[in-house]
This record gives C-alpha cells, structure tokens and sequence, in this order.
C-alpha cells in the first residue's frame, strides 16, 4: 500500500505549491497559462520519449494491454454519448469529456503505484502506449479540427498527429526503444533535463487554477462532473475487470495490475490539453481534482479486495 501514499502524497504536495504560490500573489493565472503551454510543447514531449525509448514494447503488449483498450473504448464511449447528445456539446469539448472519462494518469500517480503496489511497470507500459500511441492522436486530431473550424481534408487528418509535439515525442520514443538504438549522452542528458519540466510543471499549473480560478465544483456543470467522476473511477475499472477476468482469464496480480491501473485518477495533461485548446476547462479541472482526491480510497479498496 506504501506505493498508493507516495503517488498521492508527491503529487499533493506540488499541487499545494502552485496553490501556494498563486494564495502569496507570487504567480497570476498568466503563469498557469504559461506553464500548461511549456509543459504542452516542451516538457511533454521530452518526457515521453525518454520514457517511451526505454519501454519494452513486447512486453506492453499482453493481455492486460488488451483490457485496458476495452476499458478505455468503453467508458470514452459512454463519454462522448452523454456529451454529445444529453449535454449538448460541441465535439471539442465532448472530445474533452471523453479524455475525462477514459485517460489515466499512468505518468507521474501509475508508475509509483505500479512499482509498490503491483510490482510491475508493464502494465503502466502498455497504458502509456494505447493513451499516447492511439488515443492522444485521435483526440487532438478532433481538436484541431474544432479550433481551426475548417472541414478536414485525409492528408490534413493524417498529417495532424506529426504536428502535435506531444505524438511526435512519444512516437520517436517508441522507434527508439524498437530499435534498441542506444541514445548518446550529450542527446539524453538535455531531454531529460526538459522533460523534468513537465510532471511539476503541470502540477503547479493545476494548484495554480485550484487557487485562481473558479474553484472547484463552480464549473456550473456539477452533474456532468459527478457523472464524469463516476464513469472513470468505478465504470472503467469494472470493465477491466470483467474483461480481464471473464474474457482473458487473468488472475492473481495480473488482474489486480488491470483493475489499478484503470481505476487511477484522470491524468493532468488533460488539463494541461483542455488550457492549451481553452475549451472546457473548469470542467476539466474539476474532474481531475475529485478523480485524484477520491481515487485513493477507490484505489485502496481495489487492492484490499484482489491482491
């Protein structure tokens, strides 16, 4: 259980900072602004090729991969279908909901608990891939379209996720880890150094919004945040669950590894995302602040039942 205290606890306490920080008049919400935008083009996309290029891709890619994908397919569907059509949104914001809904925080919350918790980073691998490799894409190609309001042509759809900084680093990740090419120092060092930048980065500009902005449940969309809430932290670790024990016949910790890993909170980057494209973010910001205050105790529950 230590790895549940530490995941929660570190990122606690750089959300307090940011939080801190904005309460002294230290930072304005122009910071926050300018830390989601440096986080989105520059720490991100460092982070996850120096995560991705060590990843062991083959390992990833098991069962547990596969009931994540369905878990996640699940809950992003049911997302899309209440905010397209009960809540009446447009498809930026209901791609928004979606990521709400489905993306988890497999980063800076996953990779603690995976170690102390589970005893094994491959199932967080395989999370990070499906999010960073299938999902992210998609989404931000649903994004730019509804920024830009221009009719998509198939060369513009498929040119849009190697134009998105955060794609490109995790894809470059991945043809490096394929490879089993060995980066040089003097290439390593600096992107590490920058991807250092996006973990309290985006944690900072969180507690910065906790502090500045509308606070939280004053989205003016209360239902839809509860029923967003209730979809990631419950609906999407059932599934996995379901599939992963009733379909793939998984067992043991390899079912406890699914069933935790689909039930962490909604990762920060969705906010960081929901800044960077200004669409639904005190909605956003309110899923992610009651998923990660209540996925703790949804977390502990998980593994006191399967481990």
């Amino acid at each position: 259980m230590i790895g549940v205290f530490e995941g929660f606890g570190v990122i606690t306490v750089v959300i307090a900072v940011g939080f801190v920080l904005a309460h002294l008049g230290v930072v304005t919400v122009e910071y926050q602004w300018m830390l989601s935008r440096l986080v989105f083009f520059v720490g991100s996309p460092a982070l996850l090729f120096s995560v991705l290029s060590e990843v062991d891709v083959a390992g990833a890619l098991s069962q547990a991969l596969v009931a994540n994908a369905v878990s996640v397919a699940v809950v992003a569907l049911l997302a899309v279908v209440l905010a397209r059509w009960r809540w009446r949104r447009d498809w930026g914001e209901t791609t928004l909901a979606a990521l709400s809904a489905s993306y988890v925080n497999a980063g800076n919350l996953g990779l603690p608990i995976a170690v102390y918790v589970i005893g094994d980073v491959s199932a967080v691998a395989g999370a990070l891939l499906l999010q960073l490799l299938v999902v992210a894409p998609l989404a931000f190609v649903v994004l730019d379209q509804s920024a830009s309001g221009e009719r998509p042509t198939v060369m513009t759809v498929l040119s849009r996720p190697f134009r998105n900084p955060i794609t490109v680093g995790a894809l470059v990740g991945v043809v490096v880890a394929l490879s089993g090419v060995s980066v040089p120092q003097w290439v390593a060092d600096p992107i590490d150094l920058l991807a250092g930048l996006a973990i309290p980065g985006m944690l900072i500009a969180f507690g910065i919004s906790l502090r500045l902005g509308p606070k939280p449940g004053a989205s003016g969309a209360s239902g839809q945040v509860a029923v967003l809430t209730l979809i990631k932290l419950l609906v999407q670790p059932l599934v996995a669950y379901l599939v992963g024990r009733f379909l793939l016949g998984l067992d043991g910790n390899a079912l406890l590894a699914v069933v935790v890993v689909a039930g962490l909170p909604t990762a920060q980057n969705v906010f960081v995302t929901a800044v960077r494209y200004d669409r639904a973010v005190p909605v956003v910001r309110d899923v992610v602040f009651a998923t990660t205050v209540l996925s703790f105790a949804t977390i502990l529950a998980i593994a006191a039942i399967l481990a």
